[in-house]
Parts: C-alpha cells; structure tokens; sequence
C-alpha cells in the first residue's frame, strides 16, 4: 500500500482529519487505517493522533476518531475492516447491525471467504466459510449478510436447538423479514445437522402450511389452469397396500406431498420403496416439499405441468 510520507501543513492536515470525520460519521466513528492512509494521511500523522490521545486504535485496522467508549455501529465496522475487503458480518451479529432488537452476542461473528487469514482479536470471531457470496450481502450499511441468510446462518450457528428457533423466529417477529424469505434462504442449505429442526421451525412460521393437503393442491390446480388430480389413490405394494397423495392416472403423474415428517429416519425406507414401486410401474414422481409449495410454488407447479403435458396433457384453448 502506498503510504504519503511528506508532512503536510497544519492546514492541510485538518482538511483531511474533516474529511475523515465526516467518513467516521457513517461508520460508527471508525475508520480502517487504509481510508485514513487513501485520504492522504502519512502514518506518522497518524500515530501523533493517537498518542495525542485524541483518537484510540480498535484491534488493528481501524481508528476511532474519539477516545470514549467505541459504539456498537463501530465495533461492528472495525469487525469488518478487520476480515478485508470481502468480509461481512453474518450469523446473529448481522442479524444485530440490521435492527434486530432484544437479543445480545459475545462476538462479532463476521465471514471472510476460502483463502483469506483469518485474524484474531478479543469480542472477534472471523471465520473462512464456503458458504461466502457477494449475492448475500445487504444493499446498504455496514458490510453484512442479507437478514433472512442471516437467520438461518445463526441458527446453524446456534450453541442449542432453542436459540437456533430463537433466531429464526425473532427477525421474522420484529418484521425485519418474512418467514417465506427464510424459507428461500433455507431452500439453499442441503446438509445440516439442524437442518430438519429449521425446516419445521419455518413451516410453522409460515402458518397454515403445515395443514396444507391435497384439497388444498387440487384447488391450486384449478387456479392455474391444470386438470385436478385423483388425489389420494390407493395402491398394493409388495407389503401392502399404500397411498399416493396426488395422482393422475390418465397421464401417468404422481405428486407426493412431503412434510418435515419426510426427513425423518422412520419414514425414508418406506417412502423410498412406495416412490419405487410407483416407478416400476411406469409413472413419474415429482416430490412437493411444504416448504418449497409456500417459498417456490410457481417453480414446482411448473414441473407438474411439465409432467402432465409429458404425460399426455394438453391446456384448453
């Protein structure tokens, strides 16, 4: 980094301490060592400011412009200074920068992606994580994930199962998002061991979802245009009798309707046997998770029509 080394008049100086103050102001009156160093600071001017006592350094790569206390927004910037140009605060701490009330942390959780050091420093816990991406970052404000990744990156995060519920459910509470955004963001995690715990968490966020069932389905079919299905249809397997949820015979499609029930351990062997016999037998199985019908239901009922028209199906003129 290029660092100016001549020194300024007393002028000039001040000219640039305003700007820096001015910078400061929207930043919880920090700023990182590289804006002050950009705005033509020399790093001795720098240091005669601190040992001025007029200003007081924060970890390593920032500088409060006052020596009280060091405000949370300012916590929070220099968290992220401290992480680099791609860090953000995630987990409960961006959850907390974005308005989150009632709720206290003992770190600054913040994220830095794959490749970057992570440093260290007492209130800071930066973490590499594959799970980094520019797509996540809120549009304004301190550097942080988006609130309803937020969420659900705090509950994973979570040291018990009821702060995991805890987090999911207060930002949805305080109207800082909705439960079908966290619902999007949950869409996104494929392995967890909280994984089931959020789902059922969301779903009953999301009130109602939970008691949807295949009256419900065969109305939505009649909204958008699509032949109503026999719904629930009785088949003998092997060991049995079982049940389809939704099935249309004349077009060879069954659609099965999956609860958080469906990820429990009891259910996989016999879901997986009833999906293959049906399978065997010719049919297609296209699989409707709850939470995906209420976050993403225009993209699975455009695979049942895909289905149906594969099957044989044809929309009225």
């Amino acid at each position: 980094m290029d660092v100016k080394t001549t020194r300024h008049s007393r002028a000039q100086r001040q000219r640039i301490i305003d700007e820096l103050a001015e910078v400061a102001g929207r930043q919880g009156g920090v700023i990182s060592r590289r804006q002050a160093y950009r705005a033509g600071l020399t790093r001795g001017e720098l240091r005669a400011q601190v040992r001025a006592k007029r200003w007081q350094r924060v970890w390593t790569r920032s500088i409060c412009l006052h020596t009280g206390e060091v405000s949370l927004a300012g916590r929070q910037w220099a968290a992220v200074f401290e992480g680099g140009d791609r860090a953000m605060l995630d987990g409960e701490s961006s959850l907390i920068a974005s308005g989150l009330k009632n709720y206290e942390s003992t770190a600054l959780r913040v994220s830095v992606p794959r490749g970057v050091k992570p440093l260290r420093g007492t209130g800071l816990d930066i973490r590499r994580t594959r799970r980094w991406s520019v797509a996540d970052t809120a549009a304004a404000g301190v550097p942080r994930t988006r609130v309803p990744v937020a969420a659900v990156r705090a509950a994973m995060w979570a040291k018990s199962d009821k702060q995991a519920s805890l987090l999911l459910t207060m930002p949805v509470q305080q109207g800082l998002t909705t439960a079908e955004l966290v619902g999007r963001a949950l869409l996104a995690v494929r392995r967890d061991g909280r994984r089931e715990l959020m789902h059922a968490v969301v779903t009953d966020l999301l009130g109602g979802v939970r008691s949807l069932g295949e009256l419900e389905f065969a109305r939505e079919c009649r909204r958008r245009g699509l032949p109503e299905p026999d719904r629930q249809v009785v088949r003998r397997g092997k060991d049995g009798r079982y049940y389809l949820d939704v099935h249309w015979d004349d077009f060879e499609l069954v659609v099965e309707i999956d609860g958080i029930h469906h990820s429990w351990a009891t259910a996989v062997v016999p879901d997986a046997l009833r999906q293959n016999e049906v399978v065997l037998g010719a049919a297609k199985v296209l699989r409707l998770p709850l939470l995906g019908l209420r976050v993403a239901a225009d993209d699975f009922f455009d695979q049942v029509e895909r289905g149906l028209v594969a099957g044989g199906w044809r929309a009225a003129a």
